[in-house]
């Protein structure tokens, strides 16, 4: 099927696999490396789609499991589709509700046929298909849809994870054969779990179908940094290296920079904006909780180097009496500042690699975090995951 869709690499890294690259879709272009908004529910929560573009979001992302439940994908279609129902006119990606099937454990069923569920609105028995899922996101209109996989969980056996992965090849394959508009790129998602050659092989055989995109996701599932760091590094050189690489739901300074530095392009987190619910700022990779009573009478900005709305107008000491007040003004500042933040990070970072300063100015955030464990060989990852 052909399709609007592009991805140029503009540069590298010498040193490490880094890559600038521009991924051109019918709503326009993202360069990479980038992170992008979540927007569960056609919207970023507390902002607006201007307040998104003055942060730099070029991409940002909706559900289509949630769309689905609320309003319904019927609602959104006859709205003109999803760019006009939210009023963003830049890229938009659906992912596939895979990952909220997971997050369902207590109340799904899964078969090769789907995942039968009961929705937490009205109780109701919903059956979702790779066939299902595609229609959806088909009728949702976004640049890029996400294909429908089962992600396991963490801690799993190895033949779970295998059974895993290997259904979601052949739901993959439903995918392809049910996917219906050529200006819709269908990605494909890497499962394998903590298993390097079950990632090594999944990649392998999903790359085969030549698709648009590749995504690496069942990572950020309750495994350590570490392992994520792993999983990263044995899957992205697999992938092809003139489609775009996306890793699911990975939004920290660290697991950003590292995984980047193995040659992944695009990344997504709810962690800006459900931090500012809960009165934290990141400032330059660290949190500050607001609440805390030290910035009461702190008049300084966020960050004085941050070009965001909410560090160029407001004291932390204002916003801190927002958060204390429970006034909604306060999360929709933090969460301007906290989108903005982690946007330039990925913005900085693709900066470096232009100027080939990578490796040099973000040595602090390429190296194994403070106090962590020390990556496990395959052998002791296999007995944990036993046991």
């Amino acid at each position: 099927m052909s399709h609007p869709f592009s991805f140029e690499v503009q540069a590298c890294c010498s040193q490490t696999k880094a890559r600038v690259g521009l991924f051109h879709t019918p709503h326009g272009w993202v360069e990479t490396p980038r992170f992008m908004p979540v927007g569960t529910l056609a919207n970023v929560k507390t902002l607006t789609p201007a307040h998104l573009k003055d942060a730099g979001a070029q991409m940002v992302l909706s559900n289509t499991y949630h769309l689905h439940l609320q309003p319904g994908e019927n609602i959104v279609a006859r709205a003109g589709g999803l760019h006009r129902f939210m009023g963003w006119d830049g890229p938009i990606l659906t992912d596939s509700g895979g990952f909220q099937v997971f997050s369902l454990s207590e109340i799904r069923t899964i078969t090769e046929d789907g995942v039968t569920f009961r929705s937490p609105h009205d109780g109701k028995i919903i059956n979702f298909t790779p066939e299902r899922s595609i229609q959806i996101q088909n009728e949702l209109g976004a640049d890029v849809i996400m294909a429908f996989d089962e992600c396991p969980p963490y801690p799993a056996s190895r033949e779970a994870v295998l059974k895993a992965t290997e259904r979601t090849k052949r739901w993959l394959e439903r995918c392809i054969n049910a996917h219906q508009r050529s200006d819709q790129a269908l990605f494909a998602i890497v499962q394998g779990g903590i298993y390097a050659d079950l990632r090594q092989k999944a990649a392998q055989e999903l790359v085969e179908f030549d698709l648009p995109g590749y995504a690496i996701g069942g990572v950020s599932v309750g495994e350590p940094v570490t392992l994520i760091e792993k999983i990263v590094q044995v899957t992205t050189p697999i992938l092809p290296f003139n489609k775009p690489r996306y890793l699911m739901g990975v939004g920290t300074y660290r697991e950003m920079a590292q995984a980047i530095a193995a040659g992944v392009d695009l990344f997504d987190c709810v962690i800006p904006t459900r931090l500012a619910r809960h009165g934290a700022a990141l400032i330059k990779g660290e949190r500050l909780n607001l609440k805390n009573a030290q910035f009461r009478e702190d008049f300084q900005p966020l960050d004085e180097t941050c070009p965001c709305y909410t560090c160029q107008n407001f004291s932390r000491a204002y916003i801190s009496h927002l958060v204390r007040a429970k006034e909604l003004l306060g999360y929709t500042l933090i969460s301007i500042h906290n989108v903005t933040e982690l946007i330039r990070f990925t913005q900085r970072i693709r900066d470096a690699i232009l100027n080939h300063r990578f490796a040099e100015e973000f040595q602090f955030w390429l190296s194994p975090a403070p106090d962590t464990e020390t990556v496990l060989d395959e052998v002791e990852i296999n007995k944990r995951s036993h046991g």
